[in-house]
């Protein structure tokens, strides 16, 4: 058993933080005067001048397969590169990637969906929550009723990311109602097939959608995978992205902890610094360990899966325990600031905000909690053995 990076993971490592730190912390003062006038961080522009830095250096389509042009890291690198990436709040994605379910479409859907997508000339978002249906998938509204060669889809979709600037999406609608969660199925659907998307103003930065389905009519060969197999599916783009909350968690957490640290050497308090003092001392120590732990139960879960091993079990422990462990080291480093950190000059309130969302999308925490139990009472998953 390793328990180590290996050389190559090093390298990558340390060549994404360092692009970090040098193209994309410079941006953070910019990113937040105009977020506080309510613009995007960073403008379409800037991102792609970005994304085309790092594609010089080699960054692009890091888990994309090579024969799409990307570089097939893995899993492991996946989430080393997530944790540095969220060293920052600036909104940067590495180009040349795609939802890992649009990989299941025939020929054809991959011509003009994925090698567009990958290409950095589409964009897509995923929609499977509804007003009544967000964790409880089985609730699903949203019908798919079958005309000649088309499905007529009706309903509403909410809090999906990406949909507002998305030129298609794919959605999960109920296609044969008598078979529950065996009767749902994906759809590729453009924007211009008539779905409409209403902007969702949040505590954060984060601006999810309401899709808006209105009898849109969506040919047959636009069916993702098979008929009445959306479930699964949709289980899948959960299950990777749960982790990978994890690892966003960890990056974050880590920039924090140095925030908190720089500071505390800094700021005196009668006399003395207030690293000196044990209530800081001890916040800081329980936030490093804490770090440390959520740190390998992501990467264990990306190591799982990189060995074409089960790891919903691991990946809803991930995200139920980084994410909270997120919540609390930024409420610390908060409190280690004092009211600085509560104004607007320091991106400790942004991070904050944005940390609260990290318990609720991609599965509550109370559906994690219920996930792991769930295996645990019903014997999937043993006490003491390696998963």
């Amino acid at each position: 058993m390793e328990l180590r990076l290996t050389d190559e993971q090093r390298m990558v490592q340390k060549t994404i933080r360092q692009f970090v730190e040098k193209e994309l912390m410079p941006l953070e003062n910019d990113v937040l005067r105009n977020e506080r006038a309510g613009k995007p961080g960073i403008s379409a522009e800037k991102l792609k001048e970005l994304q085309d830095k790092a594609k010089k250096a080699g960054f692009w389509g890091i888990n994309t397969p090579e024969e799409y042009g990307g570089a097939n890291l893995g899993q492991m690198m996946m989430a080393l590169v997530a944790m540095e990436i969220s060293k920052t709040f600036v909104p940067f994605t590495f180009g040349g990637s795609a939802d890992n379910i649009l990989y299941y479409g025939n020929e054809e859907q991959k011509k003009r969906y994925l090698i567009p997508t990958i290409n950095g000339e589409k964009k897509s978002c995923f929609a499977m929550t509804e007003p009544g249906a967000g964790s409880d998938t089985r609730n699903i509204k949203m019908t798919a009723v079958k005309d000649g060669s088309e499905w007529v889809l009706n309903g509403e979709k909410t809090f999906i990311t990406g949909g507002n600037e998305a030129d298609f999406v794919m959605v999960i609608a109920v296609t044969d109602k008598e078979k529950g969660r065996d009767g749902v199925t994906c759809f590729i659907v453009d924007r211009d097939m008539g779905w409409k998307s209403e902007y969702i103003d949040t505590m954060g930065e984060w601006g999810p959608a309401a899709l808006i389905f209105d009898n849109v009519r969506v040919p047959e060969e636009n069916i993702l995978g098979e008929l009445h197999g959306g479930y699964n599916l949709g289980l899948e783009w959960i299950g990777f992205a749960r982790w990978i909350v994890g690892a966003r968690a960890v990056g974050a957490a880590e920039r924090l902890l140095q925030m908190a640290i720089d500071y505390s050497q800094e700021r005196k308090t009668f006399g003395k610094p207030i690293a000196d003092r044990q209530a800081i001392q001890w916040m800081i120590a329980d936030s490093a360990v804490e770090i440390e732990a959520a740190k390998w139960l992501v990467l264990n879960a990306a190591y799982t899966l990189d060995n074409g091993e089960d790891n919903r079990h691991l990946a809803s422990m991930a995200k139920l325990y980084g994410a909270n462990m997120g919540n609390n080291v930024v409420d610390r480093v908060l409190q280690i600031h004092g009211g600085m950190g509560y104004t607007r000059e320091l991106p400790i309130e942004r991070w904050y905000r944005e940390a609260r969302l990290w318990r609720i999308y991609d599965g509550t925490d109370e559906i994690q909690r219920l996930i792991i139990s769930r295996n645990l009472l019903k014997g999937h998953v043993k006490l003491g053995e390696f998963i």
